[in-house]
């Protein structure tokens, strides 16, 4: 919790842009995180997958938003190998560094908005959800800022 009267907090190096608003014009478009997700998630994802779990995303929009991400260095598009005209998407390094990202807005909307996310209503926390092998790569770089002491 943040005291009250408490000092502002304010980054030793200071920046020209906010961090957060420039990490937003991407990852703030509409469906880039919930791809993110998937790939986080499923790993390799071809296009048809990526529309089959994401329920009102228009092949349009898959299309602009799979460019967007190869183009910002979030994702990479893959041949497959064995036949060349299959194309599948994984997280690049900086796309599993946006992963921490979406684990945040997980551990809220299952806190904060249980009731719309689980059939009986009930908040929970990321352990019950996740693994214990899996909190590396949902932390990220994250957990281990929050383990140093």
């Amino acid at each position: 919790m943040i005291p009250e009267n408490s000092e502002p907090i304010l980054p030793s190096v200071p920046y020209q842009s906010c961090p957060v608003g420039v990490s937003l014009a991407l990852l703030g478009r509409k469906w880039a995180l919930l791809i993110i997700r998937d790939l986080a998630i499923y790993h390799d994802q071809s296009f048809t997958q990526l529309m089959d779990r994401n329920h009102g995303l228009t092949a349009r929009e898959l299309s602009f938003r799979l460019r967007d991400l190869q183009k910002e260095g979030v994702i990479s598009r893959v041949r497959d190998e064995e036949d060349r005209r299959k194309v599948h998407y994984r997280l690049t390094k900086q796309g599993e560094d946006a992963v921490p990202v979406v684990t945040a807005l997980v551990q809220y909307g299952i806190k904060h908005h249980s009731a719309r996310v689980f059939k009986d209503k009930k908040p929970r926390e990321l352990g019950d959800l996740y693994p214990e092998k899996h909190k590396n790569f949902m932390l990220g770089r994250l957990r281990k800022f929050a383990l140093e002491k």
